[in-house]
């Protein structure tokens, strides 16, 4: 587990005792089922229910010893309960408590995900709101293209969240899977009755048929989901990282007092914590390729995708939970430079009205052809010269075959950029 990007409540998920603990609940939710079907006594199930535990340092002592993690913890729980453990593990194999509990662990872990994707979208709801009609240059291939609002950023940000809180719920409920059907899934030595109830006081639904595992396609979906996730995070880091180059500076990571940048140059505020995003996005996507190589196993069912799920399950849910709460603090501090942003609009000496100089053109019933090349061929000049492009228009005797000085300065009106905004807000916050 990646210790450093830990954060309490995930990682407890994930530690020897509460895996031991998910396998307990398994077993006993088992043997209810059974005595609902008249093949375990009450006073047993009485007995088996207050007695039950295990202890971890003796199911180590153990495992050393026969060299299987699920006997060693069976022979501790049994050492607890006495006589009546004869009734625990009745008609089950390995795999039915450890698949039923990896459910409830990526179950458990999906919860805290979805609350962390739900605060990262009240941090970039309230950024699109704030800054609904803060005009910015919007931007193609790196090059600035139309003027925009830099709400809508915040606003796309958010959409695309939306999405990832969509997929992980639905993940969430595929992977809800348990499975209690005995060692080649046929059901010899348990019915599915006592499968479905059993899954039933665990919170999961019973899968349709496996083998002596749930399969691994169910699996695959959840860790595309985190992947999908982390490059949603990485989008947004890579962007905060744009903007906050020294000759763009529209926006900052918040730099806390004391904070240094550099060894060298007392004078940097790097975006760090962007790029750590970037690097992390990066081993969480590698996980999905992972999970998806688990899918194919020898002859319905071997054990190889067992040790890639102890790196990937807890590694892939603490990254992401990390992530996101790395990525709530840097929204909620994000400094934003209006004067930058006013600035970079009129870098250009107007050429990102382009297009609506082009248009008027058109509407004058000039070929869009021809139209297009007076309007590059004067966009050309003000790339050259560094001049104003409304006045190089002007002074085109061409352009003014067309177009009145007024009706050229009406090109340059910058509202109607904007008048679709709240359109496009209603359609994303509702």
């Amino acid at each position: 587990m990646i210790s450093r990007y830990s954060r309490p409540e995930m990682t407890d998920i994930w530690s020897d005792g509460a895996r031991y603990s998910k396998w307990l609940e398994v077993e006993i939710a088992v043997c209810r089922a059974w005595a609902e079907a008249g093949r375990i006594p009450a006073k047993a199930l009485a007995e088996i229910e207050k007695r039950a535990a295990f202890d971890e340092s003796r199911i180590a002592e153990i495992e050393k010893e026969v060299g299987h993690d699920v006997l060693a913890f069976l022979t501790s729980v049994s050492e607890k309960v006495g006589p009546n453990s004869r009734y625990i593990h009745m008609g089950l194999t390995s795999s039915d408590v450890l698949d039923t509990a990896f459910a409830m662990q990526l179950k458990s872990a999906a919860a805290i995900i979805v609350r962390d994707i739900k605060e990262v979208m009240k941090s970039l709801k309230k950024r699109a709101r704030q800054h609904k009609k803060t005009p910015m240059v919007g931007r193609s291939h790196g090059i600035h293209a139309e003027p925009k609002t830099l709400g809508l950023v915040f606003a796309l940000w958010y959409n695309e969240m939306e999405r990832n809180l969509s997929r992980m719920s639905r993940a969430a409920e595929q992977v809800s899977v348990g499975m209690m059907s005995g060692p080649v899934g046929n059901y010899s030595s348990i019915p599915p009755s006592v499968e479905k109830s059993a899954c039933r006081k665990l919170g999961l639904k019973p899968a349709a048929v496996s083998t002596q595992i749930v399969h691994r396609d169910i699996h695959a979906e959840y860790f595309l989901c985190l992947s999908l996730i982390a490059a949603g995070i990485e989008r947004m880091a890579t962007e905060i990282r744009h903007f906050q180059r020294t000759e763009v500076l529209e926006m900052e990571e918040p730099f806390g007092e004391g904070q240094k940048g550099s060894s060298a140059m007392p004078h940097k505020k790097n975006p760090v914590l962007s790029e750590n995003l970037c690097g992390l996005a990066r081993i969480v996507r590698s996980q999905s390729a992972a999970a998806l190589e688990n899918v194919t196993l020898w002859h319905e069912r071997d054990i190889s995708h067992s040790s890639v799920e102890r790196v990937i399950a807890p590694d892939g849910t603490v990254l992401v939970d990390f992530m996101l709460h790395r990525l709530k603090f840097l929204l909620d501090g994000l400094v934003i430079h209006k004067d930058r942003l006013a600035d970079n609009i009129g870098l250009t000496n107007g050429l990102v009205f382009s297009q609506r100089v082009m248009l008027k053109m058109v509407e004058k019933n000039i070929p869009r052809e021809r139209a297009y090349a007076l309007t590059q061929r004067n966009a050309m000049k003000c790339w050259e010269s560094g001049k104003d492009f409304a006045e190089i228009l002007k002074r085109d005797t061409d352009v003014a075959k067309f177009l009145s000085p007024d009706e050229i300065d009406s090109c340059f009106d910058m509202s109607v950029y904007f008048q679709h905004v709240d359109t496009i807000y209603k359609r994303v916050f509702g």
